[in-house]
């Protein structure tokens, strides 16, 4: 085995491959190369700079640690894009093709069979895998989902480049066989918005759940009324001889001033359905 060297790996998965027949599959995977090196020729990465390996549905390159990540990562946010609605809008619905991509950066080494060996690889292999990068893919319109590792945040992209926004890399954790991997999804994380819209229903001091609202505030009671306040749907008259309560709503009639515990004039009281009391 030769000694551990640094490299960027660039990791292309398609979507759904194994439901697609034998013609459909070898049409994708010629795809899948052609976008790969359309890309990695766009980053000013060429043949010399990288070695590949196939993985049936997806690919893999160990890219030299000296070639620009920073031209690897913008090619991706457009170039794949581009590439994509391009073959996908000619394309009978069993032909296109939806890419899952991680970019990481580690230590490497190729065994005596050419495999390559190393835990910095198998957690991208494992970030690819990740349902949480599934689900991403699935709700984009554009075809394409990119997660970068941890370590390759912290030393690019949190830099905030030209044609790297910062801004647009959300933290996430995926589960693995290894544990708890962190990483940073580009775009929309699943889930998120369902998060943030379930957040805003808990209740509030004063506030409304959302589904059941807070009753409303209780009006001051009225002055001369000795603190008796009026029940929903009815009115309260303080006489100075008591406080006798009359329940139901004020419908109609003449009403004349209330003095000295004397109410003069028609004064029709009733329920709140309308009828008369």
């Amino acid at each position: 085995m030769t000694n551990p060297v640094s490299r960027t790996f660039l990791l292309l998965d398609i979507e759904r491959f194994s439901d697609r027949d034998d013609v459909e599959q070898a049409y994708l995977r010629r795809m899948l190369y052609d976008i790969a090196d359309r890309t990695l020729e766009s980053a000013g990465i060429d043949e010399t700079l990288r070695l590949r390996a196939d993985r049936g549905d997806s690919v893999m390159e160990l890219i030299d640690a000296n070639a620009p990540v920073t031209a690897l990562l913008r090619a991706l946010l457009t170039e794949v894009p581009a590439q994509l609605r391009a073959l996908n809008r000619m394309a009978s619905r069993s032909a296109q093709i939806r890419l899952r991509s991680v970019v990481a950066s580690g230590w490497v080494a190729v065994d005596e069979r050419d495999g390559w060996v190393g835990s910095d690889l198998n957690h991208a292999c494992r970030l690819l895998d990740a349902a949480l990068l599934r689900a991403a893919l699935a709700q984009r319109p554009d075809d394409f989902a990119l997660c970068v590792s941890d370590s390759l945040y912290a030393g690019v992209v949190r830099h905030d480049h030209p044609g790297i926004p910062a801004d647009a890399f959300h933290a996430v954790t995926v589960e693995s066989k290894n544990g708890p991997l962190t990483a940073w999804l580009h775009g929309p994380v699943p889930g998120a918005q369902d998060h943030r819209a379930r957040g805003a229903e808990v209740p509030v001091p004063g506030g409304g759940s959302g589904e059941h609202p807070a009753p409303a505030p209780e009006a001051p009671p009225a002055p001369g009324t000795g603190g008796a306040a009026a029940p929903p749907g009815g009115v309260v008259f303080q006489f100075n001889g008591g406080t006798p309560t009359i329940g139901g709503s004020l419908v109609g009639g003449d009403q004349h001033g209330v003095s000295g515990g004397h109410v003069s004039g028609n004064v029709h009281l009733g329920r709140s359905d309308g009828g008369l009391a």
